[in-house]
């Protein structure tokens, strides 16, 4: 549930993350009987971490198609992610992949961990595949089939350009982007996005993995992996894994804050797509993986500790807005937040200020029009309330602790008593 340090710092995400650990017993409880949906649904709480919740409220139908598209992506991103397969084996297989969903005697083992256990055992999510209605089959086979072609054109190529960049976070994410709407058009809950909008969702959302993600991809083994383009590191450093190093400290944050500059751009079509939902559960669906996108920008932006280790959200945040997001007021509230805080790490000396600080303020005046922000609760707590928070968790914990002893002691007393009587 987060480490006691985080807890004392940010007190106010405790009861959160606590909400979030009743919701992740109460959804293991809800795993269907079937031992194949049973392995679907487990192993998407492996390999999916806290997004399964978001997933699981989702109406009966379309939540088991979702679910079979995640898996199905999985397992198509673990082929694409082990380095350790030969590219003459690894294209073919990531090209043939959607024609295996429907062939149940296909096997290919790779991948580690949770993933390896996904592959091994992919006839589970293919047994369940073959139940879902045909035109959500129909939109799962022609996503599947469109990214593993493009993830085997990017195995030999390189991501030079920006246009590049976005072709590559378009195959990997925005063709997701696209499935997932026609998932929610074939369950009748929404009408159908335009295909741009569900592209875009797809771009800013990979884009702030890839760059969250740099130095995890750049010391892959045996081969490192690279996705931010050569057109915007190539102004700052001779390679881009010179980055990583001590020494070129100053040119890689410029160049971060050159690539979560980028990213900007897509917020305001992000906006329109959520915008036109109407299903409650699905419209948490999407926006809940924005706004940790967003949050993820703003905790990376000027950060050189991208270079150095893993940047992410913390756990009592993420569990704060996975619990808060429900509306759009509650959408415009943290893009209005998240932009303020990357806003107040921007250098007037860095070479993309200007341009940075003006894609923030594009942001900020939407969310401020939108008319919402005056219902909303901020998702960061400013640091003057801090005392007071720590001080009602502590009372909190203390309290806890004290009911935990007096009803152990009432249940000693009671075998006592029991006991004396027999």
């Amino acid at each position: 549930m987060g480490s006691l340090g985080a807890l004392l710092k940010h007190p106010d995400e405790f009861y959160h993350l606590l909400k979030l650990k009743m919701a992740m017993k109460h959804a293991e409880k809800q795993i269907p009987p079937q031992p194949h949906w049973r392995f679907c649904y487990t192993m998407l709480q492996k390999v999916s971490h806290s997004f399964d919740l978001v997933i699981q409220q989702l109406g009966t139908e379309v939540r088991d198609a979702v679910c079979i598209f995640y898996l199905v992506l999985r397992a198509l991103d673990t082929i694409e992610d082990d380095t350790g397969i030969p590219t003459d084996i690894k294209v073919p297989t990531l090209i043939a992949f959607h024609r295996h969903l429907y062939d149940r005697e296909w096997h290919f083992s790779c991948g580690t961990k949770d993933c390896k256990v996904l592959m091994d055992q992919f006839l589970h999510v293919q047994t369940a595949f073959a139940e879902l209605g045909k035109s959500f089959q129909e939109a799962i086979d022609e996503s599947t089939k469109r990214m593993g072609a493009g993830m085997a054109k990017f195995i030999c190529k390189e991501v030079e350009t920006i246009d590049d960049y976005d072709e590559y976070c378009h195959i990997v994410a925005g063709v997701v982007g696209l499935g997932l709407s026609k998932l929610f058009h074939a369950s009748q809950l929404e009408d159908l996005a335009p295909d741009y909008l569900s592209n875009t969702m797809g771009l800013f959302l990979q884009k702030s993995s890839i760059i969250r993600d740099y130095l995890e991809d750049i010391n892959e083994i045996p081969k490192c992996r690279a996705f931010w383009p050569h057109e915007i590191w190539d102004k700052y450093v001779i390679k881009l894994e010179d980055l990583k190093y001590e020494e070129n400290s100053v040119k890689a944050v410029q160049c971060l804050n050159d690539m979560v500059t980028n990213s900007l751009i897509h917020v305001e079509d992000c906006f329109k797509y959520m915008c036109a939902l109407r299903d409650p559960a699905i419209f948490r669906f999407c926006a809940i993986p924005q706004i940790m996108a967003v949050g993820t920008l703003a905790m990376c932006y000027n950060n050189i500790e991208v270079f150095r280790g893993v940047v992410k959200m913390r756990r009592g945040l993420t569990a704060k807005v996975i619990d808060r997001t429900r509306t759009l007021s509650d959408v415009y509230g943290a893009f209005f937040d998240f932009s303020c805080m990357l806003q107040s790490k921007v250098d007037k000396n860095d070479p993309n200020a200007t341009e940075t600080l003006s894609r923030l303020e594009a942001i900020q005046k939407i969310c401020r029009e939108s008319g919402y922000l005056s219902n909303r609760k901020s998702y960061l707590v400013r640091s003057e309330s801090t005392y007071k928070s720590v001080v009602v968790v502590l009372l909190f914990i203390l309290i806890s602790v004290l009911l935990a002893y007096l009803f152990a002691n009432q249940q000693v007393s009671g075998t006592e008593a029991h006991n004396h009587k027999y």
